[in-house]
């Protein structure tokens, strides 16, 4: 059986060849983060729900952000279930800094991206600041997933396109609906300079 090649596999390689060159105390600290680093979104989570109350603003669209990203975890899982991509540490000669997922955890598109992704998205809607805070966090989720040797570079860009619209497009319906209840604007930039 053949594998396919992606456009990525020399640089998924690369990255993987610099982590092996690289200090073990700065693969242990993104080791960390791309296992324990979706909790930070959390945290913005109910910081935004916090901040929300704390204003006056309306909280729904801050308690609507858990449920947007499990939306966009599941579009992505159905995406990945359908197109069934092995894993880079399966298929190309690397020693991944993490333990290889196991035939059937499929690599396209990748799921901590998407997750990373569709909070930033909807808490950027929901307030500014955390949304600027969520932002790079997601990209650094997104590059500590190749780093480690769980996805290509093409499966992370995927799940953030994915995560970011779902994300994106949901709050701004949950937004529009907040309104047509007479709601107001929930995020006004007054508001969020508080």
């Amino acid at each position: 059986m053949t594998t396919p090649a992606f456009f990525d596999d020399s640089l998924y390689t690369g990255v993987a060849h610099v982590s092996d060159r690289t200090p073990d105390a700065v693969n242990s600290l993104i080791a960390f983060w791309s296992d324990w680093g979706l909790g930070l979104f959390a945290v913005l989570m109910l910081w935004g729900w916090w901040r929300a109350r704390s204003a006056g603003r309306p909280q729904l669209p801050a308690l609507a952000v858990p449920l947007i990203v499990v939306a966009a975890f599941v579009v992505n899982d159905i995406v990945k279930s359908v197109l069934h991509e092995a894993r880079p540490c399966q298929v190309l000669p690397v020693s991944p800094l993490e333990a290889c997922p196991g035939v059937g955890d499929w690599s396209f598109p990748s799921n901590h991206a998407a997750i990373a992704a569709a909070a930033a998205a909807a808490l950027w809607c929901v307030d500014r600041t955390l949304g600027l805070i969520a932002l790079p966090a997601a990209l650094l989720m997104a590059f500590s997933r190749v780093w480690v040797g769980a996805h290509y570079p093409h499966d992370v860009l995927a799940g953030l396109l994915l995560g970011a619209i779902v994300g994106a497009v949901l709050a701004h319906l949950m937004y529009g609906f907040v309104r047509a209840r007479g709601g107001g604007e929930p995020n006004r930039p007054e508001a969020l300079a508080r």
